[in-house]
């Protein structure tokens, strides 16, 4: 049967979601505690592999296995051997046809920074510190020029694996909570450090030392040297991954913003049954 479960992980501990040898990676402790549940050896693939440092509020991961256990057997007893900073937050059984990354229409990433003069001595790990002022509305209408179908060469990094820069924004929402501006970007997938180098190009108008017509200069130049520095792993998260509903997994309310047709809008690593996963990491 397969199963698939939504993950919760503080990714401060970690080298990253995917198995490296030697290194602390969510992959492999989430097999190590899902194969002690099953006992049988269990290997998981994810929504979006997330790099060192980055977090997630809801990965979706799937396995496959011959071991019968009840939803909440495999809940309880994964949480039980998992590491403190990694927690299951649901499971479920899904049709053999579900893929955690191939079968998820749109991807929700949020960029949390916090904008004060004096850094956190709670939250230094989960959010991204910037001290000078922020202006969140020149930061939205920036973000506004990102939004559809485009070439986003200049947001890649320079080892993405992905074959093609071309992805579907749905939507990128900014807003200020208090001492907090949060960005939610939801696209159809991202390439390798497109959040970051997003976010880098966003604060670089929030803070006035760029026009907002910049962001859209950057992405026109199809030119990774054209935007600002990568923004710090601290503040990102996978926020949530969205799923036809045939699957019957729940959404994140955020979705509700998706437009009618965003099923179509599938990554071209998908249309050509890639043998390798395209790099999904912000």
């Amino acid at each position: 049967m397969r199963i698939a479960l939504g993950i919760e992980y503080d990714g401060s501990g970690f080298a990253g979601w995917q198995w490296q040898r030697g290194k602390r990676t969510i992959q492999a402790v989430l097999e190590q505690a899902l194969s002690r549940v099953a006992d049988e050896p269990v290997r998981v693939v994810c929504a979006g592999r997330t790099d060192a440092g980055v977090h997630a509020s809801e990965q979706v991961a799937h396995f496959d296995t011959q071991a019968h256990r009840l939803p909440y057997s495999w809940l309880m007893g994964t949480n039980t051997a998992l590491p403190e900073d990694v927690r299951v937050l649901w499971v479920r059984e899904v049709a053999e046809d579900f893929h955690a990354r191939y079968s998820a229409i749109a991807r929700l990433y949020r960029y949390v920074i916090l904008n004060r003069p004096v850094a956190s001595a709670l939250h230094r790990r989960q959010v991204t510190w910037y001290h000078g002022p922020l202006d969140a509305e020149r930061m939205a209408r920036a973000a506004s020029q990102l939004v559809g179908d485009h070439d986003f060469s200049s947001f890649r990094a320079q080892d993405c694996q992905s074959r093609s820069p071309r992805r579907q924004m749905h939507f990128i929402h900014v807003r200020r909570e208090a001492e907090r501006v949060i960005i939610d970007l939801c696209a159809n997938a991202f390439l390798h450090h497109m959040v970051r180098n997003i976010a880098g190009v966003l604060m670089a108008v929030g803070s006035g030392r760029r026009p907002p017509e910049w962001a859209g200069e950057v992405l026109a130049a199809r030119d990774r040297k054209a935007a600002a520095v990568t923004a710090p792993a601290e503040g990102l998260y996978l926020a949530g991954v969205c799923y036809p509903e045939r699957f019957g997994i729940a959404r994140h309310p955020a979705f509700q913003h998706l437009p009618p047709d965003a099923a179509r809008y599938v990554p071209p690593e998908v249309h050509e049954n890639a043998e390798h996963e395209a790099q999904d990491s912000g």
